[in-house]
C-alpha cells in the first residue's frame, strides 16, 4: 500500500489560458495508506482524469504524483505497482474463474502454492468459491464484475487499488451487495482504495473520506456527515441529498437577516459579513411553524407529495422553491395554502461566492 500525494493540473489542450481549457484545475491531494476514498461528481468533472494520472495511464501536463514521497510522475502502471478496475468487466473468457482470479499473481511469478491460498481467500470474500471451476463466459455480467474486482485484489503487495464506476453494469438490487463487500474487503485487506462514481449513494457508503468535483475542481474532501452537514460549496449542498440543500437570496444589514421580505434576527455571536449572500437549509431542518415565528418566512404550497416513509413538501418562496421533509400530521396541506417556514437555526449555512461563511 502507499501514501498517494497530487500537486497538479492537467489539460488536453496545450497551452491552457483559463479554467474551461483544464480538465483537473491545480489541486493539491493526499490520500492515505490504508484509506478508502471516493471520487465524485457528474460526468466530465475530471474523476477519471485524476484516477488515470494516480494509476500512470495519463501523465499530467502540470506539476507531479508521489507516492510514499518518491516522484512515480512518469512511471507506468507496472512500475506503480497498482491494480484498475474499469467500468466495464475485463476478463479472460476461456479462463475459469479461478485463472481469471490467478492471472496476475502467475504473471508476477509467485509460487502456485501461493496462488491457490490467495486465490481461495478472495473467491471467499466475494462468495465465488463454489464458482472457481466455472468458465468465466457462462457467468453473468455481475459474477463478472466480481472477477475483475478479485483480480484488482488478489495482489497482496498492490500500491492502490482503483475502480473507475466498477458497479455501472450491474443490477441495482445487487449493487448494495458488492458495496458492503468491498467494504468488508477494505476493513480486512487494509488496502488503499480509490473508487469513482456519480453515484452519491455508492460513494457516501463505500468511502470513509469523499472527494466532491464539479467542473475540474476538488471542491471539498471529508466523511459524509461533513459534506451533508456542512457543505464547504455550494455545489455540495445541491450535489449531496435528495433533494438537495434549499438556497435562498439574502442580505444582512447590521444585526438583522433580510430574506423573503422578512427580517430575521441574527444571533449575538454571528459574524456574517454585510450585503449579499446566499442562505442554504438542508429540506430535512426546514420545519413548518406559527405565523410570525422567530427565523421563519411565508411561503405557498405548491405540491405535497406522499413519498411513503414522509411527505416531501414544495413551496414558493418570493419566486424560489423551496422543499421541506415533513411527517405524515402534515398530509392535509393542499396546493395554494399558507405556510410559515422556518429557515434560520443551527443547520443554516451561508455562502458568499458559492464558498461557505465559517
Amino acid at each position: 500500500m502507499a501514501r498517494i500525494e497530487l500537486d497538479l493540473a492537467h489539460a488536453y489542450r496545450p497551452n491552457p489560458q483559463q479554467d474551461s481549457d483544464y480538465a483537473l484545475l491545480p489541486l493539491k491531494m493526499n490520500f492515505e495508506d490504508g484509506g478508502a476514498y471516493a471520487l465524485l461528481g457528474p460526468s466530465g468533472c475530471g474523476k477519471t482524469t485524476m484516477l488515470n494520472i494516480m494509476s500512470g495511464l495519463l501523465v499530467p501536463s502540470h506539476g507531479k504524483v508521489l507516492f510514499d514521497g518518491r516522484d512515480v510522475t512518469r512511471q507506468s502502471p507496472q512500475e506503480r505497482n497498482i491494480a484498475q478496475v474499469f467500468q466495464f468487466p475485463v476478463i479472460y473468457d476461456t479462463m475459469t474463474v479461478a485463472e481469471n482470479l490467478a492471472f496476475p499473481l502467475r504473471n508476477r511469478k509467485v509460487p502456485e502454492a501461493q496462488i491457490k491460498k490467495r486465490v481461495g481467500e478472495i473467491a471467499e470474500m466475494l462468495d465465488m468459491s463454489g464458482q472457481l471451476n466455472q468458465r468465466a463466459a457462462g457467468l453473468a455480467a455481475d459474477a463478472k464484475q466480481k472477477i475483475s474486482l478479485g483480480r484488482g485484489l488478489v495482489r497482496p503487495d498492490v500500491s492502490a487499488v482503483l475502480f473507475d464506476e466498477p458497479l455501472t453494469v450491474i443490477d441495482p438490487h445487487l449493487k448494495w451487495q458488492l458495496r458492503r463487500k468491498l467494504k468488508q474487503i477494505h476493513h480486512e485487506l487494509k488496502l488503499t482504495l480509490i473508487y469513482v462514481t456519480h453515484d452519491q449513494v455508492e460513494a457516501l457508503t463505500f468511502a470513509d473520506q469523499v472527494l466532491v468535483m464539479t467542473r475540474g475542481r476538488a471542491v471539498q474532501v471529508g466523511p459524509a456527515d461533513a459534506l451533508f452537514e456542512r457543505p464547504q460549496h455550494t455545489f455540495v449542498g445541491h450535489f449531496i441529498g435528495s433533494p438537495g440543500m434549499n438556497f435562498l437570496p439574502a442580505t444582512v444589514a447590521g444585526a438583522a437577516l433580510q430574506v423573503a421580505g422578512r427580517q430575521l434576527e441574527l444571533p449575538a455571536a454571528s459574524s456574517l459579513p454585510q450585503g449579499a449572500l446566499q442562505m442554504g437549509i438542508r429540506p430535512e431542518y426546514v420545519e413548518l411553524t406559527e405565523a410570525g415565528a422567530p427565523g421563519a418566512v411565508p411561503a405557498t404550497v405548491r405540491q405535497l407529495q406522499d413519498i411513503g416513509t414522509h411527505l416531501m413538501l414544495s413551496a414558493e418562496v418570493q419566486g424560489s422553491v423551496l422543499k421541506a421533509r415533513l411527517g405524515a400530521e402534515w398530509l392535509h396541506l393542499a396546493p395554494g395554502d399558507e405556510v410559515w417556514l422556518r429557515l434560520l437555526g443551527t443547520h443554516t449555512c451561508f455562502y458568499v461566492n458559492e464558498e461557505l461563511v465559517s
